[in-house]
């Protein structure tokens, strides 16, 4: 579309700090408070619960550097649409935008913001439903972004400090307390079962581990992103990483292999034993935090996504307006937080998120083979160089690409929908780039 049409140009006010911390905020959820008991039912050794932690960290610490050199080549408005685009073709990045407006980033969004829902009544014992209170916070987040970058990335950035502050808690009370009564724990020869044990273990953890990449979104907005958001992402998923091991280490010391396994809320229970009654409130209060930065930080990146499409002639006009003194794309914002809202009234997140899991990690292990065709045509004037490559981006690309054949094998009625809803995009990429050549014609 016309440069015209499009309002102001974006604010480049995000930094080092905020760029790490939109990182941190990508990965980190509610789920780590969780999660660790789902790994702990599918292996039951310490060598092998935080093994399937560590591989997770060592596959997001490689995505992470091949990302670093990807932010540096491509600093577009966009980040891995841009990147997409760019190696592949428009039409991929479409189906790429198309699966994140519709389902994986709405719909994850819509489920957490419940989730923090049920956590908030809880905490203030107020009477509204769930769907209700999703909706304001929704309804808030969206506003608070649409003010501007700087105060969107600001409310992010401490939220994330919140959740860091509360997971430091969790870990110096554990400590504090007494260990399991009984470390021993079961030997588990190595055999094919194992094998296939652990790896539906490190499943899960790889996309507790996701999110961080959507850092890469928010590069229009940076005052330097070949400088800070190669170093933010490298930071930022290590930093996720020793979080990660330090939750998991903190559950298995208090409750063992065992006890990790037979609990749904282990954060829960390793507060309980470490100070009590005070415990239950205290995880309350920081699950509802964490769920609610991972929202801000949703609404913070997401929205550039779907400005970049509109851009590119690609999408409706109106949504890659910036206005003159907000400078931030106020109705791609506005649309991410109506359709969240949708879905969180419709209630159909959880099965959504079942159909595009598979798409999720496919989309992840495409762009970072896209390193390859920049690497190709830059040949020797390509300066920043990924440690490792080709060997830290092959096993990132084949690590994604195992989950997307696990996932089809283990649920393959939800995959093959989740393939089909990207695939209905196809006719819909054809109208918008039809349309962009009948304008272009015209103009």
């Amino acid at each position: 579309m016309p440069e015209a049409n499009a309002g102001a140009p974006l604010a480049r006010k995000l930094g080092f700090f905020d760029a790490t911390m939109i990182v941190m905020g990508g990965s980190i959820g509610s789920g780590i408070f969780v999660n660790p008991y789902v790994v702990a039912r599918q292996v039951h050794t310490y060598p092998l619960i935080l093994g399937a932690w560590v591989l997770g960290g060592i596959t997001a610490l490689a995505g992470a550097l091949v990302y670093s050199e990807l932010a540096v080549l491509r600093p577009n408005i966009g980040g891995q649409y841009a990147y997409l685009r760019e190696a592949y073709h428009p039409a991929v990045a479409f189906l790429y935008g198309w699966a994140l407006l519709f389902v994986t980033q709405t719909g994850g969004m819509a489920a957490v913001a419940v989730t923090f829902a049920r956590y908030f009544r809880e905490i203030v014992h107020i009477n509204a439903s769930d769907s209700l209170v999703a909706v304001l916070v929704l309804a808030l987040l969206t506003l608070v972004n649409c003010l501007g970058v700087k105060i969107g990335s600001t409310v992010q950035s401490t939220l994330m400090v919140m959740k860091i502050g509360a997971i430091v808690i969790l870990v110096l009370a554990a400590f504090q307390s007494p260990g399991a009564a009984s470390h021993a724990t079961v030997r588990e020869p190595f055999s094919p079962h194992l094998l296939l044990a652990f790896g539906a273990a490190v499943v899960p953890v790889l996309f507790a581990y996701g999110g961080w990449q959507t850092a890469t979104f928010m590069t229009g907005e940076m005052r330097d992103p070949r400088r800070d958001l190669s170093r933010a992402l490298l930071l930022g998923v290590a930093g996720v990483t020793a979080i990660y091991l330090s939750v998991n280490v903190v559950c298995l010391r208090t409750l063992g292999p065992a006890g990790l396994a037979a609990t749904l809320t282990p954060a829960y229970t390793v507060m309980q034993k470490a100070i009590g009654v005070r415990g239950a409130v205290f995880i309350s209060y920081a699950i509802a935090i964490s769920t609610l930065g991972f929202l801000s930080q949703g609404m913070l990146t997401a929205p550039r996504v779907y400005f970049a499409m509109a851009r590119d002639g690609l999408f409706f006009r109106a949504i890659a307006w910036v206005p003159k003194t907000t400078r931030v794309p106020v109705p791609a914002i506005a649309l991410q937080g109506v359709w969240a809202a949708v879905i969180a009234l419709s209630q159909q997140y959880e099965q959504m998120l079942n159909y595009v899991m598979s798409m999720d990690a496919f989309f992840f292990g495409l762009t970072a083979a896209s390193l390859f065709v920049f690497r190709r045509r830059l040949g020797p004037a390509a300066q920043h160089r990924t440690p490792g490559h080709p060997f830290t981006t092959i096993f990132f690309v084949s690590v994604c690409w195992l989950v997307v054949l696990a996932t089809f094998y283990h649920s393959p009625t939800n995959s093959f929908l989740g393939l089909a809803f990207v695939l209905i995009g196809i006719p819909v990429y054809l109208y918008w780039s039809r349309r962009k050549r009948a304008q272009a014609s015209c103009a």
